[in-house]
C-alpha cells in the first residue's frame, strides 16, 4: 500500500511542486491550502505523515499559524509525525516545536533528496511503532484475559514465554492428565503446578506436594505409597503414603527426575491401573489421583544412562510445560522484584540496571532473596546496589551509563525495530533507566 502524505501549505506551487516530486518516487500527496482545509482532509482520511508551512496569512512572519496548527493536529493525532517548513525567520519556533514532538523542520527552499530520504524514514518509524504499539495492545489484551478468566496464583509476569506457558496451562488445567513441568531449579516449577491445580476441576480436592529430591532413597518409596508398621527400622506404626493423601485430587511430583528405578516402576503402575501396595503389605489400595511432575533434569539422558524408565517418561509428559529461567525472561524482572519488596521500599535507578545485567543463576528464587536481603540492609526506602549483594563490574556499568549519548539510543532503537525490550537489552539498561534516558533527552518511543 502506497504512503498518503498531505501537504499543507498556502502556496499552490509548493503542494505541486511536492505532488510531483512524491508522484515520482511512488507516494501519494495531497494538499491543503489553509490550515482548516488540512484538519478537514485528516478527517476525512488516513495520512501517514504531514508537511506543514508555518505562515498562511499574507504578509505574516510569526510562525504563530504553524504553532497553532501544529498544536490542533497534534491534539487530536498524537503518534502523526510532522515535517515543519519554514523561512529562516520562523527558525526558532520550528526548533521549539521539534523539541515539543515535531519530527523534523526543512528550510525553504528545500533540498528534494534530504526531503525524500527524511519522509521515507519517518514513514517507516511510525510504521514499526504502530506494529510494535499493536503488538503490546494485543500482549496487554492476552495479560488481561488470563487474570480474568483464571487464578493465576499471585504469578507475576510480563515476558511473551510465559504468557505463553500460561496460556497452555490453564487450557489443559481442567483435564485429569499428568502434566510434566521442566524447568531449572528456582524458576518457579511448583509455581505453575499450583495455577495447575486452582484452575483445575481438582481445585477443592486435596492438593499434597513432595519434593523427592529431598528424600532419602530408603524412604522415597515409604513416603509416596506408604508402609505398614515393621516393614522398615524405625517403623512402629502404619504409615499412610501420599498417594492416599491425595486420592481424588492432586499430587505434585517435584524433582521426579530423582525417583528410584524401583518407585517408578510402582508410579508406573499407579499411572496405569491406579493402584499400589504399601511397603511390606501385599493389600491392594485402590487410587485416583491426577499426577503433576517436574524436574530440573534432562530425563531423555537419564533414559539412555538407565536411570530413569522410557516408559514412565511417556506416561509423564503427556503435557510437557517448559518452564524458562529468569535470565530468558527477563521482561518478568521488573514486576517480580517490586513483588518482593514491601512497600516502603523501591529499587534506584542503579539498583534495577545492577538487576537487569545480573544473569540470575539461581533464578526467581534467588531474586526473592536478594530483595529480602537489601530490605534487611537498606537504612532508607530507597535501596542501593550495594544492599543487593550482586558481584557486578560496577565501575564499569556506571562508565558504559555515563557514556551513553542520545544517538547511541536513537540508533539502538532503529536497530530494533523501537522494541524497547530489545533495545533496552542491547544496550545493557532496564526497560525503566531506557525510558527514563529517553525522556532526559527527549526522545519519543
Amino acid at each position: 500500500m502506497k504512503p498518503n502524505l498531505l501537504v499543507i501549505d498556502d502556496n499552490p506551487d509548493v503542494i505541486k511542486a511536492l505532488k510531483v516530486l512524491f508522484h515520482l518516487d511512488d507516494i501519494h500527496c495531497h494538499g491543503a491550502l489553509s490550515p482548516q482545509e488540512g484538519l478537514r482532509l485528516l478527517s476525512e482520511h488516513k495520512f501517514d505523515l504531514v508537511i506543514q508551512d508555518m505562515n498562511f496569512s499574507t504578509d505574516t512572519i510569526s510562525g504563530e499559524e504553524g504553532i497553532q496548527l501544529f498544536r490542533d493536529i497534534r491534539a487530536q493525532y498524537v503518534d502523526m509525525p510532522i515535517i515543519l517548513l519554514t523561512a529562516w525567520a520562523n527558525l526558532e519556533s520550528a526548533v521549539q516545536l521539534v523539541k515539543a514532538g515535531a519530527a523534523d523542520y526543512l528550510s525553504k527552499p528545500w533540498d528534494d533528496d534530504k526531503l525524500l530520504v527524511t519522509v521515507k524514514n519517518l514513514i517507516e518509524l511510525n510504521q514499526l511503532q504502530s506494529a510494535h504499539q499493536g503488538n503490546q495492545r494485543k500482549k496487554s489484551s492476552r495479560v488481561q484475559q488470563l487474570q480474568s478468566k483464571f487464578d493465576l496464583c499471585g504469578l507475576q509476569f510480563a515476558s511473551d514465554v510465559m504468557i505463553n506457558l500460561l496460556e497452555m496451562a490453564t487450557q489443559v488445567a481442567n483435564s485429569d492428565v499428568p502434566v510434566l513441568i521442566r524447568g531449572p531449579n528456582g524458576a518457579g516449577k511448583e509455581k505453575i503446578a499450583e495455577v495447575l491445580q486452582a484452575n483445575s476441576r481438582f481445585r477443592d480436592a486435596p492438593f499434597v506436594k513432595v519434593n523427592i529430591g529431598a528424600l532419602p532413597n530408603d524412604l522415597m518409596e515409604a513416603e509416596l505409597f506408604g508402609a505398614e508398621a515393621g516393614a522398615f527400622t524405625g517403623n512402629t506404626k502404619r504409615r499412610i503414603g501420599r498417594f492416599e493423601a491425595a486420592n481424588n485430587g492432586t499430587l505434585f511430583l517435584d524433582e521426579i527426575g530423582n525417583l528410584s528405578l524401583e518407585g517408578q516402576k510402582k508410579l508406573l503402575r499407579v499411572l496405569e491401573l491406579g493402584e499400589f501396595e504399601r511397603l511390606g503389605s501385599t493389600e491392594t489400595q485402590k487410587v485416583r489421583v491426577r499426577i503433576l511432575s517436574a524436574t530440573n533434569t534432562d530425563l531423555s539422558t537419564a533414559i539412555k544412562e538407565g536411570t530413569f524408565r522410557e516408559d514412565l517418561y511417556y506416561r509423564l509428559n503427556l503435557i510437557e510445560l517448559s518452564l524458562p529461567p529468569l535470565s530468558e525472561r527477563m521482561d518478568d524482572l521488573p514486576l517480580l522484584s517490586q513483588f518482593f519488596l514491601e512497600d516502603d521500599f523501591e529499587l534506584s535507578e542503579e539498583a534495577e540496571e545492577l538487576l537487569h545485567n545480573y544473569h540470575w543463576p539461581g533464578n526467581v528464587r534467588e531474586l526473592q532473596n536478594c530483595m529480602k536481603r537489601a530490605m534487611l540492609l537498606s537504612q532508607s526506602h530507597l535501596i542501593e546496589p550495594l544492599q543487593l549483594g550482586i558481584q557486578l563490574d560496577s565501575q564499569k556499568m556506571k562508565d558504559a551509563r555515563e557514556a551513553l549519548t542520545k544517538n547511541d539510543i536513537i540508533e539502538a532503537l532503529e536497530q530494533h525495530d523501537h522494541v524497547i525490550a530489545k533495545t533496552a537489552k542491547a544496550l545493557n539498561l532496564s526497560r525503566q533507566a531506557l525510558y527514563r534516558r529517553m525522556d532526559k533527552f527527549g526522545i519519543e518511543t
